[in-house]
């Protein structure tokens, strides 16, 4: 099927037309004719199948049906998002695809100056990308109306949930008029996520385009065991013996990627840390200089990743498992996307051998395994438990924590924490709140 079978209109198709795309993926093209008929969705596809452009290009489509000239443009769409770069994406998605089209978008999220977006939203936008901190922080300063949104898109909704966003969700759907579509985009279905869309979908009609929780095939994944004190010297090792030149890496905590970015660099590989407590602007650069080439390596927490989106990422490593085994598939679904292949490897020492049961057992299969000559695992070493966060521990081996969801519970995710002025767009704008956390190393409102 080509995107001009959808019943969208030729301004749209010229902009689809332009990123060289003519055939639209199995989520397109299950998505588009519904939100077309003006129903309430709940989608769920993996990562890297093409939700964006799956809500993005019928929601151009009908806001330009019911376009009206306008003194002023108004928000009629809004779209919330879990991160500051999944925002960014977004919205640069929107304006590619709307290019043709009278309409505008904006963005906005913490971390950044709050005055140039205010500055924005006074000029008037149709369609705003936002993370849910810097909204509810700009409806308090009475700098942006959602009297008359048309459109309501969770996007990555699973995440958001899984951050603790719930109650700012609710605020800001109180803020919303009761007659809209509503359209919710998840790479994963929870029984939280069921009950989401129970309480804020219409009759909402359900797309799935692949088994829940499952892995891509054309993901090759494969597992090294080594011991948990190597790890940095195997993983410096494959990346110079398979002459890897671009790889996203995974780690637990803000601090450990620190530390691994620190050892790659001294190993002669150049690699750049993503995470929380970055500054917008060090993140900004880090991502456009690992999409460039400038850098082999990116190291990122789960938070920080969201919203990286490379179509030819060809190699993704688990330097440290999730302990959320869901995380495992959104891990590694940055690569192997737009039909590309991609790889998959996961380091696992004897602590993390019951987050890879959990893993396994998830996606329903055995990853291969692989033991690499110069790294045989030393039998006498024992299982500790994991320290996760700032220290707080994990459920040891026998607690199977990996399978828990503990979203908010997480110390690393509660809102007050470091990890949350990332993950929630480092809420607030010079407020009380912000000042009396700068001392943990915040950036709100900076």
């Amino acid at each position: 099927m080509s995107f001009q079978k959808l019943g969208l209109s030729e301004s749209i198709l010229k902009a689809i037309a332009d990123q060289g795309y003519s055939n639209p993926t199995p989520i397109q093209v299950q998505s588009i004719p519904i939100i077309l008929e003006k129903k309430d969705v709940l989608a769920g596809a993996q990562t890297g199948t093409g939700k964006t452009a799956g809500f993005t290009l019928p929601m151009l489509e009908l806001l330009m049906q019911k376009n009206v000239k306008k003194q002023k443009h108004q928000i009629r769409a809004l779209v919330l998002t879990p991160t500051r770069e999944l925002a960014a994406q977004v919205e640069n998605n929107i304006e590619i695809y709307s290019r043709y089209l009278p309409l505008t978008s904006a963005v906005v999220f913490g971390g950044v100056g709050i005055n140039p977006q205010k500055a924005k939203l006074k000029k008037g936008v149709d369609i705003l990308v936002a993370t849910p901190g810097r909204l509810l922080d700009l409806v308090g300063q009475k700098s942006l109306d959602l009297s008359r949104v048309e459109f309501l898109v969770l996007d990555e909704a699973d995440r958001m949930l899984d951050m603790g966003f719930i109650h700012d969700i609710k605020k800001v759907l109180a803020l919303l008029p009761n007659h809209r579509q509503n359209l919710l985009f998840s790479a994963t279905f929870s029984d939280s996520i069921k009950k989401l869309a129970d309480n804020l979908l219409n009759e909402p009609a359900l797309i799935e385009v692949a088994r829940r929780n499952t892995s891509a095939e054309s993901i090759a994944q494969a597992v090294y065991h080594v011991d948990k004190g190597r790890k940095k010297e195997l993983l410096s090792h494959l990346i110079q013996k398979e002459n890897w030149k671009q790889v996203l890496v995974f780690m637990r905590t803000k601090h450990g990627a620190n530390k691994l970015t620190k050892q790659l660099e001294l190993d002669g590989i150049s690699a750049a840390a993503i995470h929380g407590n970055k500054s917008q602007g060090a993140r900004t650069k880090a991502l456009a200089d690992f999409k460039a080439g400038s850098i082999r390596v990116l190291v990122a927490t789960d938070i920080a990743a969201r919203g990286i989106d490379i179509d030819q990422l060809p190699h993704v490593v688990n330097f440290e498992l999730p302990n959320i085994s869901e995380d495992y598939v959104h891990r590694i679904g940055r690569t192997g996307r737009a039909g590309n292949d991609g790889e998959a490897v996961s380091l696992v020492c004897i602590d993390e051998k019951d987050y890879l049961k959990d893993i396994e057992k998830l996606i329903k299969k055995d990853i291969k395994k692989i033991y690499e000559d110069g790294f045989d695992v030393d039998p006498s070493i024992k299982a500790e438990p994991i320290q996760r966060g700032r220290g707080g521990q994990q459920k040891g081996r026998g607690g199977r924590g990996g399978s828990q969801r503990s979203g908010s519970r997480n110390p690393n995710n509660s809102r007050g924490s470091n990890s949350s002025s990332g993950a929630r767009g480092q809420r607030g704008s010079g407020n009380s709140r912000s000042q009396s956390n700068a001392h943990r190393g915040s950036n709100r409102g900076r």
